[in-house]
């Protein structure tokens, strides 16, 4: 497998220094982070974050490039709705990228509703794109049998959190209350995610149930059957320096350049707070999670990923008592984070397709329950 940590098919250098020079966090960085000022210190100017997060757009759009020329080539979209933002005070437009399955273009003649799987693509909340995933859609195609929805969110840090939650969530509600017209079942429904898209796989979910609360006029019956999240980032109350140096291979863990640029982009303003639920999901109380997380969720983490920790200790959670999940975590060895997204032209990135195959048939049978 590859050994070249990448973001979004970026290739990221090993740290020529190795493992026992990565700095070790001193006292300050091990205390719990309480906001974003605390996490980026003195805010860089906004202008500055846009100008590197476009140069490190180019490069994913270079990256993804590559990992899309290997066999068997990924699907694409089938169609795009634009819709406005309902949920989010930064009032705009997300778009729903739609990956159809075969004999959804008969569905007119035999009216059939099907599954739908709503994915959301990684690269730090700042980067990457909704085709990013593409690989993934194909399994979910062929195997689920389901349409494939992914979402172009707003990026930070033009649009810094919560907006990415929020744009995910009403994806979510747009799904629920377009279902007839989309021919998809709003009772069979799943959320993914890679990264920063595997937070929001997990955040949008009790983002939605939240607001529902609040909704006057009511929504069609739904069910989220699942979550699917891949090595996400739960806990922004720990210091990236800690993350880091607890990881068993910190040598190929994201370089802190951008790691700092994706937290200054996305965690804004400066008060901010980092225990926010739909920001940290770890921060969530027992009966929140038990309340708005489907009763399936699928979680994978990745050995050498200085995010492994988190998400394997917030899978342990919600498998036990009181939130009693059902709940598949698989760690697997020997890969950096994103280690799927490998850019190498000739061939996908070894041992994803087959992980991509066992989450849709996880994916499948919380479609089928009854």
């Amino acid at each position: 497998m590859s050994k070249i940590p990448t973001v979004d098919g970026i290739p990221i250098p090993q740290n020529p220094f190795g493992s026992s020079e990565i700095p070790q966090p001193t006292e300050e960085d091990k205390k719990p982070l309480e906001t974003a000022k605390d996490a980026v210190g003195s805010p860089p100017s906004r202008t500055w974050l846009r100008i590197s997060a476009n140069w490190w757009r180019s490069l994913q759009y270079i990256g993804m490039s590559l990992h899309f020329l290997a066999n068997p080539r990924p699907p694409s979209p089938a169609f795009t709705h634009t819709i406005p933002s309902t949920i989010s005070k930064k009032k705009g437009n997300l778009t729903l990228h739609f990956y159809t399955p075969e004999g959804y273009d008969k569905r007119k003649k035999t009216n059939h509703k099907f599954p739908a799987v709503v994915n959301f693509h990684g690269g730090g909340f700042t980067i990457g794109a909704p085709t990013d995933d593409a690989r993934f859609a194909r399994f979910v195609l062929e195997q689920c049998k389901a349409v494939y929805v992914s979402v172009e969110y707003r990026l930070s840090p033009e649009y810094p959190f919560p907006v990415a939650v929020e744009d995910g969530a009403d994806a979510l509600l747009y799904l629920i209350r377009h279902g007839e017209d989309l021919h998809i079942n709003p009772q069979k429904l799943a959320t993914s995610g890679f990264s920063a898209g595997g937070n929001i796989a997990i955040t949008s979910t009790i983002c939605l149930s939240e607001h529902l609360k609040t909704l006057r006029q009511p929504v069609p019956a739904h069910n989220i059957r699942a979550i699917a999240t891949w090595y996400p980032i739960c806990d922004y109350t720990e210091s990236r320096e800690v993350k880091r140096a607890r990881c068993v291979r910190p040598d190929q863990t994201l370089p802190a350049n951008l790691t700092s640029l994706f937290d200054a982009a996305y965690l804004y303003p400066s008060e901010l707070s980092l225990a926010s639920p739909i920001l940290s999901p770890t921060k969530a109380t027992d009966a929140l999670l038990a309340e708005s997380i489907p009763e399936t969720v699928i979680f994978y983490t990745c050995e050498w990923d200085m995010l492994q920790y988190e998400g394997e200790e917030l899978a342990k959670r919600l498998g036990r008592a009181p939130i009693n999940k059902r709940v598949m975590h698989k760690m697997i060895p020997g890969v950096p984070h994103a280690w799927d997204k490998s850019p190498d032209p000739t061939k996908p990135a070894a041992g994803s397709e087959e992980v991509y195959r066992e989450c849709c048939g996880y994916l499948k049978k919380a479609f089928e329950l009854e």
